[in-house]
């Protein structure tokens, strides 16, 4: 079951997506998507998006009411190399403090950046309560998965002092989208491609399967810290191919375009627009 959210001329729709990519208008059967939605998930699965009228529209965040953005930093060993730090033994734990937003919403650069960089990556989206959870139990606490861009200010990440928030925190760097796909379409989440494009070149290019950490691993941690409930959000963690990673840097410019993807997630697109015109 893939779910979204579309922004209609009838305002957001809930809706649930066919094997072709349609997507269909579910407001009939449920109001919206949100983390009571998620509570309830077992119902939904009945439902055939072909009993459902085709919609269009843009593609807003996955959920009305994400709670909170977890994320993991430095995930990848091959991405912690081209940084230049090591491995982590734990998993590193930052927050997204910003508002989710929609899959293609444009990429705001934020007053005086330099330094905005683009990290594609697997996010889980949490159904059900984690308290302590075992590592064996903790995908059972899923409701769904989807793509996440961890847009990040390098210099206000690493330059600035203090903790990696306030980089990663800034309006719009919180794309997630376009689908909530449920667990049963993602049998194995260590086992799924990946990639980004900026202007149609590939930079980033990883499978989730080369995570330090696992998903599954990554629940059953944090929820040793964390009260996990649903609508929460967990950003795993990025392959190589950022821009700070190369030589020399490259970071994103007004008018560039981001492609990414995450195998049988969908794609996101954005259009990466200069401070000013986000006035």
């Amino acid at each position: 079951m893939k779910l979204a959210r579309l922004r209609t001329t009838d305002g957001i729709r809930p809706a649930l997506i066919d094997a072709q990519g349609a997507a269909h208008d579910i407001s009939s059967a449920v109001a919206d998507i949100t983390a009571q939605t998620l509570l309830e998930m077992a119902a939904l699965r009945d439902l055939k998006p072909e009993d459902f009228p085709v919609i269009e529209g843009e593609y807003a965040r996955v959920l009305d009411d994400v709670r909170r953005m977890f994320c993991i930093g430095l995930n990848y060993s091959d991405h912690a190399a081209e940084t230049g730090m090591a491995i982590p033994t734990e998993p590193i734990l930052f927050m997204k403090s910003c508002p989710a937003t929609g899959a293609n919403d444009p990429i705001i650069l934020p007053k005086g950046s330099q330094k905005t960089d683009w990290e594609v990556e697997l996010g889980v989206v949490i159904g059900t309560r984690a308290h302590h959870a075992a590592e064996a139990d903790a995908l059972a606490h899923v409701a769904g998965y989807c793509v996440i861009n961890d847009v990040s200010e390098r210099a206000f990440q690493t330059e600035r002092g203090g903790q990696w928030t306030k980089g990663k925190s800034c309006d719009s760097f919180g794309p997630v989208g376009p689908w909530l796909v449920s667990p049963d379409e993602v049998p194995d989440p260590q086992a799924l491609e990946m990639y980004l494009d900026v202007n149609g070149t590939r930079c980033q290019t990883g499978s989730t399967a080369t995570m330090v950490f696992g998903v599954a691993h990554i629940i059953s941690y944090l929820s040793s810290f964390v009260t996990l409930v649903p609508g929460d959000v967990i950003s795993t963690g990025t392959p190589p191919g950022v821009g700070m990673g190369m030589k020399p840097p490259q970071y994103l410019r007004a008018g560039d375009v981001v492609e990414l993807g995450i195998e049988g997630l969908g794609v996101q697109r954005q259009t990466v627009v200069a401070y000013h015109e986000a006035l």
